[in-house]
């Protein structure tokens, strides 16, 4: 009897952070999908109040700590100048202890915007997030780094990208 009560609390526990994991898998999808609606409101309540955002792999910038509207607002720089971006992730592991999970991924994103040297820029790597419930005990994505693998594509669209924000700010 004894056994069949362990087995039962052990698969239990099992599908208790079988669950924890898909909610936390859907948090971070959440993340790219409102960044590929540009729905800010929705993405700034999925970071806590302050955010470890790391993509120095790719930019060679060193990691900052930044609120949501700063990244926000740094996203809003570039990204409002493509056409259209997609964000493709996949391959989760996930770890929780300790009320902190510990989420990985892969993660592919493609940029799309009409030029005559090519409409698509595509970069390519992993993720690492860190999250930690809020007040209200859902889990707020704390800490995010990107470890750069490669890119491909027309590489001077993030520039044209920028540039068509820039005009059309100005424009307003």
């Amino acid at each position: 009897m004894q056994k069949l009560i362990f087995i039962i609390m052990l698969l239990s526990s099992l599908h208790l952070k079988g669950q924890e994991s898909q909610v936390l898998e859907h948090r971070i999808s959440q993340l790219f999908i409102a960044t590929d609606q540009r729905d800010w409101e929705s993405l700034e309540s999925i970071f806590a109040n302050e955010v470890e955002l790391d993509y120095s792999s790719m930019s060679g910038n060193p990691a900052s700590k930044l609120s949501p509207r700063q990244i926000i607002e740094s996203w809003k720089t570039i990204l409002p100048g493509f056409s259209a971006t997609h964000h493709q992730i996949g391959n989760f592991q996930v770890e929780i202890k300790d009320k902190v999970a510990k989420v990985f991924c892969y993660g592919t994103a493609t940029h799309y915007l009409e030029d005559p040297s090519g409409n698509v820029w595509t970069v390519v790597g992993s993720y690492d997030f860190e999250l930690k419930p809020d007040k209200k005990g859902r889990w707020s994505v704390s800490a995010m780094r990107f470890n750069y693998k490669y890119m491909d594509g027309n590489l001077s669209l993030p520039q044209k990208a920028m540039d068509v924000v820039k005009s059309s700010t100005s424009k307003k």
